[in-house]
């Protein structure tokens, strides 16, 4: 193990991987191309990839790359708590930053991450942009409305998203504040923080899973900060405005079941009207679904049962079943 650390101690990068060999090439080179002083490990968690992915990690050479093979696919969620779990049992870091395989530090983000006084922060979210400079909107760091005042009022005004989650005009501000949540992309942890509070869901599979767990952390007392200086690329193809159907159709189950469960966490006591409110919302997307429209709303249903219930346990094959009309 590298004894390197820069000014905020030992970094680890954690990085969730699922046939996507060109997308994780991409991101272990800029990875790697981080100084060991910025960047002391990376460790890679492979989510049963059958696409070259294994073979291509067994043959590189770097002293600061980790591989982590799992034999099933445990989704995002379970990539990320394996991943940071075995990097706390095994590499000693001072600091985690995890992200997607499409997702990477664009050059010298590491460098500045380590020359921020984080004093009175124990995480921090990069900004994240697409590879053509726009806000990546799903990786917009955010606050719940349901705990500023000033917040809630402009989004009953109309702000919607924009008046929760930060802007432009925040990406363009210098300077270290606090929010609320962050996603998955470009977002670094404390290792004293994960060691106190924990390890992501793993059983919330995909989405949402980002949001619980950070929002879950500003809820326990901890501050999480944004700073625009630390910038992350995101080459993700996972919405179009072009296409609002949600690809692949098992993903619909998901989608609703854990922002049902994020809800009822931001919401608190206002979580009946904030339902009423998005399921009309949820349901016009059987528009976009022309000749799965049964398919979608038996996973819709699914997803609304066992969201309003809080269950997590139904295995993915029964999802991916349903979806693919074998059940």
């Amino acid at each position: 193990m590298q004894s390197e650390q820069g000014a905020n101690g030992r970094l680890v990068a954690v990085v969730v991987t699922h046939r996507r060999l060109a997308q994780l090439q991409v991101t272990l080179r800029a990875l790697l191309a981080a100084a060991p002083g910025d960047l002391a490990a990376v460790l890679v968690v492979d989510n049963a990839s059958d696409d070259g992915t294994p073979e291509w990690l067994a043959a590189q050479q770097d002293a600061r790359l980790t591989v982590l093979r799992s034999a099933v696919n445990l989704g995002g969620a379970g990539g990320f708590e394996a991943g940071m779990r075995r990097a706390m049992e095994t590499l000693s870091p001072d600091w985690i930053v995890v992200m997607d395989d499409d997702a990477r530090p664009e050059p010298g983000a590491l460098a500045t991450f380590q020359a921020l006084d984080l004093t009175g922060y124990d995480g921090l979210a990069a900004a994240v942009r697409h590879p053509d400079g726009t806000l990546c909107e799903m990786n917009r760091p955010t606050f719940n409305p349901f705990w500023h005042k000033r917040i809630l009022w402009r989004t009953l005004r109309g702000g919607g998203r924009g008046a929760f989650h930060l802007g432009p005009e925040d990406f363009a501000r210098p300077g270290l504040r606090a929010i609320d949540g962050a996603s998955f992309v470009g977002f670094f942890l404390r290792a004293a923080t994960v060691a106190q509070r924990g390890y992501p869901d793993p059983t919330l599979f995909l989405y949402g899973d980002d949001a619980i767990y950070t929002m879950g952390l500003t809820r326990a007392g901890h501050r999480l900060g944004f700073d625009a200086a630390v910038r992350f690329e995101h080459d993700s193809t996972t919405y179009s405005a072009a296409d609002p159907r949600i690809r692949p159709l098992w993903k619909v189950y998901y989608y609703h079941r854990n922002l049902l469960i994020l809800y009822r966490i931001a919401a608190g006591i206002f979580f009946v009207p904030v339902l009423c409110l998005y399921l009309p919302r949820w349901l016009l997307r059987l528009r976009a679904h022309r000749g799965e429209r049964r398919v979608f709303l038996r996973l819709f249903g699914l997803a609304l049962r066992d969201g309003l219930r809080r269950r997590t346990g139904r295995p993915h094959a029964d999802i991916l079943a349903i979806a693919e009309g074998r059940r």
